[in-house]
């Protein structure tokens, strides 16, 4: 029977390989994997939690009704990211404009994240596949142009 390796043992080992990895990206990773994680448990348990499931009653950038897991699972993430340290703002189809955070340690981050917290929310209630989307931005594209993010970072 073959070992089955973790996210985290997978990213720890690929960071082995890369002597000059400072872990940033690492750490980011892993803030990624845990608020996946959290945002797992939350779907798992909507069914069972008043209020939790249907419309917002908000619509998104895309134009889509806004689900209200869909507020729960950007929410966490936003969460994560502030608390890692790693990203000075993220972008996400749950928010209208490019978020940057303003706490000293996010100010410092050199990651800017893009996503879809809850990618097929509308299907939630048909018990379809769902899933989050994430793009980051890397450290030198952030730092040099972090003035002018929102050239690069548009609604929708």
């Amino acid at each position: 029977m073959s070992k089955l390796t973790t996210l985290n043992e997978f990213i720890m080992k690929k960071q082995s390989d890369f002597p000059g990895a400072s872990g940033e990206l690492s750490r980011l990773l892993n803030d990624i994997a845990v608020a996946s994680k959290i945002v797992t448990r939350d779907v798992r348990r909507a069914g069972l939690v008043d209020n939790i499931l249907g419309a917002q009653g908000e619509v998104n950038v895309q134009g889509e009704q806004q689900q209200k897991l869909d507020v729960v699972a950007d929410n966490q993430f936003i969460k994560m990211f502030q608390l890692g340290g790693e990203v000075c703002g993220i972008a996400s189809e749950e928010n209208d404009t490019y978020v940057a955070f303003q706490s000293e340690t996010s100010k410092n981050g050199k990651y800017v994240v893009l996503f879809d917290p809850l990618d097929g929310s509308s299907n939630i209630d048909v018990n379809v596949s769902i899933g989050t989307i994430f793009f980051y931005l890397s450290p030198c594209f952030t730092y040099w142009n972090r003035s002018n993010i929102g050239r690069y970072v548009t609604t929708g």
